[in-house]
């Protein structure tokens, strides 16, 4: 970014008077680097806050000075040896993918070198064991020269850029050690050619660059970002509104140019836009995604929305009280970027490791030259020894011990349903001592589902689910989804509040088919005597000619939901829940499932205060959630886990999401995450135990460049080999059950009076 650039006039000024900056922050490669950032901003006084966001790169600044200037943040960030740019997600995202694409390429050359090198060096190596002569030696490792010293000024850009940041700003990262073994180790194997020595060591350098780029890749692959949580919003609140004029003319207008005061009209079907109050008409909303309220509350004159809501029934004039910002989305947004600013503080093990592990590396090679040198040695022999010591030292299993590790439980997870989205996902989860639900589509399938199907004929169960794949009702959408593959009726249409109605068969003699509200229906008696015994139930009718049937719907819990929380619970796990929904249906739930520690109609902001208690109480949180309001509260907890049928902020704010209808992947994770964060832990204590062995050796003197790299190289398939042990047992997919076996013993959720379904 020039530095030209006016970030002044990226500055949000905000109704307290904090003056907040987003930037986006190229250059960093670990988690340490959050503490280099922070503490080199804290000498400028003016600044209130600089926090950085290590999973999506991002700093957020905050001042109240009036007249201080944003580039002396530019500024400070690039005398630290970091790169700033305006934060625009889109942005990102194409910086991160060019990133990637770059460490592939790095990673491809490496590897092509390393096995060409390769081959010359074992025609040298057995060679010098049998009769090769001086010059066809002299020209392999010419032709090694030729082929290792572009591959690694190409791939071995990743850490030689970081270390010169480093240097010049003054700190130490572990890309320092590396570059300094694999530029010593080139430069004294071309010394070594041009002197027609017997050993060059160019192999050992490309090598080394392979696997460690190797590491990088892994790890890069394991840490995706959460981005575009505006883009989420926007989509969610929607783009544009319908504004009425003063005449009553109605116009759509981009949802910038709403201002609070106006009036909207919200249709049926639609997603509301705005938070207001509602003037004319009454309708039905859902909710579910912004309060967590399963119930479709009813709205009428006076009655608030909020923008994300649903409306179901009937047209709605709202008056806006906001728009485009400091809506009740917008709160929810500025309580997950907090959140997840606090959690991105979280250091990696591996990060952890490499904070103390780079300066090691270098006193012990300076020490053991100098040591040569006072003990006699020419300044070649204790190069040669110092390189041998920076080669076996360098921290290829240090690099490989948790991205291999991770790698494998991500493809075991996987398998069992289970897919990671940030790259300390795993040694998250296994630290976690309480698990904290959300009810409504968590605990719950995420539809109603049909609780009383055993009791209807099936030919008319059939009829309805094809009837509803014809309506954009909610509840139809929920009866649709159990059509099993089935196509809707030919000529099927909708009649706005009422329900589908479809002809059977060639006319004349055509059957009239129905589904929707029991007056629509003409099922009215049935209604009544079915609601008497589940007065909570949302009731659809269908008709087939003169046969009739009424379904009830609820919210039922996930068919393994009492078995998982079970075992959960036997494993030492403390089981809580926290909901938006009613008291009623969260006691129902709690109930159901032996869980005593529960909460009800908790907004996002109450839910991210029971989480801070517990933090308080020692206890660390893996929170599972769905909703828009639960995605502060994915981003609060230590750990966080939301189904794939979350809402797309849910699940931007999560570690990991999971897969079908069964809550057993969510046992899955826990249970593997503490025994992959074992195997990580394991694998550093192989880095230590190999470095502990291997260092004394070169320190000494018995150890050369070649058989440094060797034995580097074998601690990096040890590593790899026992990351293969973090798997979960083979099992078989569970299989979701049809229609007619839905459980039939429903804990209530979706409480309304019996209404026009479709």
């Amino acid at each position: 970014m020039s530095p030209a650039f006016d970030y002044s006039a990226l500055v949000e000024t905000r109704p307290d008077g904090v003056r907040h900056l987003d930037l986006v922050i190229e250059g960093i490669t670990c988690a340490a680097c959050i503490g280099d950032i922070e503490r080199g901003l804290a000498c400028l006084p003016e600044l209130e806050k600089a926090r950085l966001n290590y999973t999506n790169r991002r700093l957020a600044a905050e001042w109240r000075v009036a007249d201080f200037d944003p580039m002396r943040v530019i500024s400070r960030l690039a005398e630290l040896g970091y790169k700033a740019h305006p934060f625009e997600p889109s942005r990102e995202e194409e910086i991160e993918a060019a990133e990637m694409r770059f460490l592939l390429r790095c990673l491809a050359v490496a590897g092509f070198a390393a096995m060409n090198i390769m081959l010359l060096s074992v025609s040298v190596w057995s060679g010098n064991a049998s009769d090769i002569t001086e010059e066809t030696r002299d020209f392999f490792h010419w032709i090694s020269a030729l082929i290792a010293l572009p591959t690694a000024a190409y791939a071995g850009q990743p850490f030689f850029r970081n270390a010169f940041r480093a240097i010049r700003a003054r700190s130490m990262t572990m890309d320092v050690p590396i570059s300094l073994g694999v530029t010593l180790a080139l430069g004294m194997s071309l010394y070594e050619t041009i002197h027609h020595a017997h050993h060059a060591y160019f192999d050992s350098a490309v090598m080394l660059l392979f696997f460690l780029l190797l590491g990088r890749v892994l790890d890069q692959v394991m840490r995706r970002k959460t981005r575009a949580v505006a883009g989420n919003l926007l989509a969610l609140r929607g783009e544009t509104a319908v504004v009425l004029g003063d005449g009553g003319a109605a116009r759509e207008v981009p949802l910038k140019a709403v201002r609070p005061g106006d009036r909207v009209l919200v249709l049926p079907g639609d997603r509301v836009s705005v938070d207001g109050i509602v003037l004319d008409g009454s309708s039905s909303v859902d909710a579910s995604l912004v309060t967590g309220e399963t119930a479709h509350a009813p709205v009428g004159p006076g009655a608030l929305v909020y923008a994300g809501a649903v409306n179901l029934d009937g047209a709605l004039t709202v008056q806006v009280t906001a728009a485009a910002e400091g809506t009740l989305l917008d709160e929810v947004n500025r309580l997950v970027e907090t959140a997840a600013n606090a959690r991105s503080r979280y250091l990696r093990l591996a990060d952890r490791a490499a904070r103390i592990y780079s300066p090691i590396v270098h006193v012990t090679a300076l020490a053991t030259a100098i040591g040569w040198m006072l003990l006699g040695a020419g300044l070649h022999d204790a190069l040669i020894t110092a390189i041998a010591v920076l080669i076996i030292t360098c921290p290829c299993a240090l690099a490989l011990a948790v991205p291999a590790t991770q790698v494998v439980a991500s493809g075991s997870l996987f398998r069992a349903g289970v897919l990671l989205q940030t790259g300390d996902a795993i040694e998250r989860m296994a630290a976690c001592d309480t698990i904290v639900f959300d009810k409504t589509g968590t605990l719950t399938t995420p539809e109603p589902r049909v609780v009383n199907a055993g009791e209807i004929a099936p030919d008319l169960l059939e009829a309805a689910c094809r009837l509803a794949l014809s309506s954009r009702h909610p509840l139809a959408a929920a009866l649709a989804g159990q059509a099993l593959g089935r196509s809707p009726f030919p000529g099927a249409r909708e009649e706005a509040g009422h329900g589908v109605v479809a002809q059977l068969g060639p006319e004349p003699g055509a059957i009239e088919a129905r589904l929707g509200s029991p007056t629509f229906c003409g099922a009215e008696a049935q209604a009544t005597a079915a609601l008497a015994g589940a007065p909570d139930a949302t009731v659809i009718a269908v008709r087939v000619g003169e046969r009739r049937a009424v379904m009830l719907m609820h919210q039922v819990l996930r068919p393994d939901a009492a078995a998982v929380v079970a075992d959960l619970r036997r494993r030492g796990f403390r089981i809580a829940i926290l909901s938006g929904d009613r008291e009623q249906p969260v006691a129902d739930a709690a109930q159901a499932l032996g869980v005593d520690e529960w909460r009800s109609g908790l907004k996002p902001g109450g839910k991210i205060d029971a989480l801070a208690a517990m933090a308080a109480q020692g206890r660390r949180v893996l929170m599972v959630g769905d909703g828009l309001n639960d995605a502060p509260a994915l981003a609060a907890a230590h750990a966080s886990i939301s189904p794939v049928t979350a809402a797309h902020l849910a699940q931007s704010s999560a570690d990991a999401l999971f897969l079908g209808e069964r809550l057993r992947p969510v046992a899955d994770a826990v249970v593997l995450a503490r025994t992959a964060h074992a195997v990580m832990r394991q694998n550093l204590g192989i880095a230590v135990v190999y470095n502990l062995i291997a260092v004394p050796l070169a320190i000494m003197g018995h150890v050369t460049p070649l058989i440094a790299a060797a034995a580097m190289s074998g601690s990096s398939i040890i590593v790899t080999l026992n990351a293969l042990r973090a798997r979960l047992p083979g099992r078989e997919p569970e299989q979701g059950s049809p229609v007619s076996a839905t459980p039939t013993r429903p804990f209530v959720s979706t409480q309304r009076p019996a209404r026009a379904a479709p």
